[in-house]
């Protein structure tokens, strides 16, 4: 990161909302006139997720990054709408395959709604989002969501392989959170630069920049499972051991433990389930595993805040610094 961008205050979250709020407010009339069915469940599951209130980092960035690279038209909101409906349509579906009961604090679609509705509307939302791409009329916008939402659902598939196997390393992890998480921020970013015509160099910068801050987002995300209250992580604390994921935590934690510390995280693994969560919170804090990743989370937004450093500064560029360090020191 360049030294005088070390010495420019940290614009607040707050602030870079207020920023983007006029296209951000084009987005969500473009979502809820998206979301039309003359199927009524297909609205009713559609806005339950889409307006229960998430963070919007995804679309938020598409937003940021056309401005902060000079675009002047109003396809961004569109690109930025495309860029929700796909991942809310993987939250429809990864609710489902999980079995998870809650999402963003409240009870998930599929918890209210059924498992069937859930990966209907799923399905839905993903074919709305392929209508207004083609809407944008430009194969390189079709052809990077169209790359982007295959190489999520391969990423599904792959943590899906991992669940209860407890010899999963981190080499193994890092290609599943880039692949069902990093991929759509990559994504949203290098549509910015593609609608702005910023160029191969630009383009190239805007994938980095959009890679490594889903990394760094799904690194807390991971930590957070395991150190935070479930009204601030929205959902059940452990649900990832639950589930027999090896998430980043348990994986360092194997590997700086004692012998009975491996064993006792292999099998919780191996079984899901929370029985032996307060043991395992205990050895993950004891062997610095949320240290460890949170290191890794903040070298990885370090290098997505390097990406941007050839952009003419700019309130918006200032923006997408901060929503890269807002991503390591969320609790939520």
């Amino acid at each position: 990161m360049q030294a005088a961008e070390k010495s420019t205050p940290l614009m607040a979250l707050d602030d870079v909302i207020s920023l983007a709020k006029a296209d951000m407010a084009g987005v969500d009339a473009l979502i809820a006139s998206s979301l039309a069915s003359d199927v009524p469940l297909v609205s009713q599951v559609s806005e339950y997720i889409v307006m229960s209130g998430g963070k919007r980092l995804r679309p938020l960035i598409v937003l940021l990054a056309s401005r902060a690279l000079g675009y002047t038209g109003d396809q961004h909101r569109r690109a930025a709408a495309i860029v929700e409906f796909i991942h809310t349509a993987t939250l429809l579906h990864d609710d489902v395959v999980d079995s998870s009961d809650r999402r963003r604090g409240r009870d998930s679609a599929n918890a209210v709604f059924g498992n069937q509705a859930s990966v209907l509307v799923g399905d839905f939302l993903y074919s709305r989002a392929f209508q207004m791409m083609v809407d944008i009329d430009d194969m390189r916008v079709m052809r990077i969501l169209a790359d982007a939402t295959n190489t999520i659902a391969s990423g599904e598939v792959m943590q899906l392989m991992n669940v209860h196997d407890p010899d999963v390393n981190e080499e193994a992890y890092r290609q599943v959170i880039y692949r069902k998480t990093a991929r759509l921020f990559e994504a949203g970013a290098q549509l910015s630069a593609v609608l702005a015509n910023a160029g191969e160099a630009t383009e190239a910068s805007m994938i980095d920049y959009g890679r490594h801050l889903g990394c760094a987002f799904q690194l807390v995300d991971d930590a957070l499972d395991f150190d935070a209250s479930p009204e601030e992580l929205g959902k059940n604390l452990g649900d990832d051991l639950a589930e027999g994921k090896p998430t980043l935590p348990l994986i360092y934690a194997m590997q700086q433990g004692s012998a009975a510390d491996r064993e006792m995280i292999r099998q919780a693994i191996v079984d899901g389930g929370l029985q032996q969560l307060p043991k395992i919170q205990s050895i993950i804090e004891s062997t610095g595993a949320l240290q460890y990743t949170a290191a890794r989370a903040q070298e990885a937004a370090d290098l997505a805040i390097d990406a941007l450093a050839d952009l003419p500064d700019s309130d918006h560029k200032q923006a997408l610094i901060a929503i890269a360090e807002f991503a390591v020191r969320r609790r939520s």
